[in-house]
């Protein structure tokens, strides 16, 4: 079902929301991620703009202002600054002129792929705030608030750059589902993303062999599909972490049409690799059935995001969002458990 709002009141909605949120960081307390533009964006694009700024309002207090410059980053010397989370205002800047000079799909179609590697800085935020921007862009057209955002997003994400390598690669499975459900978890699952990441040692491999920019795209699809479906049966493991096994590789799949397609596959490959390091670090051992209460028709999309909306969790209403996308029935049952698994806005 697309419940996306075209109209000109929605985008301008959106506009506003940008506008209001871009004097702010991209993180508060040095780590936690300013979520408020990708809800935003998410809510806008499922028709309900109307709750935009109402969201915001409760939202607000946990934004903080936006950080100081520490020194221009430049074409010479931009690998030096690359995950220094203390230039997120440098690299934001760099950003910021860069896409005037060389327009927002060439920028984006040269800095993709070096930050690609390092999407797990920032808990995978980064690359969910640029898929974010990037369908705004690619639903609405060029708008100056729109471009910024992709702008905050890209400066962000080469802000907080952290690849993860030394991986063992175990054999894999056919299918994304029985592939996630091979990853073995981390040997301690305690501490923060960052320490859990660093015990990620070994993943299964998993559509590695895949090099057609078609193929790459329908198997990112199915990699959504899974992720998204296994949370309604896994998400007891954390409720809140798990859901970026989905929602960042969603976030690389919403990006593919504005790149150019050899960049297809790779990208297949990195949101992989960053669904099962997820999965890793936080899914549980077991799984426990799900079985919605839902009307006598059904889990709904309608369902899904009425109740989102009112719980109005950041991370809930941005995995409602995937599991709109992926537009099935287990889909909508996955959203509904992570409703009822997390604790609501307040």
């Amino acid at each position: 079902m697309d419940t996306t709002d075209d109209t000109t009141d929605a985008s301008g909605v959106l506009d506003e929301a940008f506008q209001r949120l871009h004097a702010a960081g991209p993180e508060r307390l040095g780590r936690l991620t300013n979520h408020a533009p990708m809800v935003a964006e998410a809510l806008v694009a499922h028709g309900r703009a109307d709750a935009v700024h109402r969201w915001l309002d409760l939202y607000e207090e946990r934004l903080e202002e936006f950080p100081a410059a520490v020194a221009p980053v430049t074409d010479a010397d931009w690998p030096g600054a690359l995950g220094d989370p203390r230039r997120a205002a440098d690299w934001i800047a760099y950003f910021g002129r860069a896409l005037p000079e060389h327009g927002w799909r060439s920028v984006l179609a040269t800095w993709w792929p070096r930050l690609l590697p390092g999407m797990y800085g920032g808990s995978t935020h980064p690359v969910i705030r640029v898929g974010h921007a990037v369908r705004a862009l690619l639903r609405d057209g060029n708008s100056e608030p729109r471009l910024t955002e992709l702008v905050h997003g890209l400066g962000y994400w080469a802000a907080r750059h952290h690849p993860l390598t030394g991986i063992t690669w175990l054999p894999g499975r056919a299918h994304a589902a029985a592939s996630l459900h091979a990853v073995p978890p981390v040997p301690a699952v305690e501490g923060g993303f960052p320490a859990r990441l660093a015990r990620v040692e070994r993943l299964p491999a998993w559509a590695g062999d895949v090099t057609d920019p078609g193929t790459a795209r329908h198997r990112l699809a199915e990699l959504v599909r899974a992720a998204t479906h296994r949370y309604a049966t896994h998400g007891h493991g954390d409720a809140t972490m798990l859901v970026h096994a989905a929602t960042a590789p969603s976030a690389v799949l919403r990006t593919l049409p504005a790149l150019p397609r050899d960049l297809w596959a790779p990208s297949l490959h990195a949101a992989w690799k960053a669904s099962a390091a997820v999965t890793a670090m936080y899914a549980p051992a077991e799984a426990v059935p799900y079985v919605p209460c839902a009307s006598p028709g059904g889990v709904t999309a309608a369902d899904v995001l009425e109740r989102a909306v009112a719980h109005g969790d950041e991370h809930v209403i941005k995995f409602a969002d995937t599991a709109l996308d992926v537009a099935d029935e287990q889909a909508h049952a996955a959203a509904l458990r992570a409703i009822e698994l997390s604790e609501p806005l307040a």
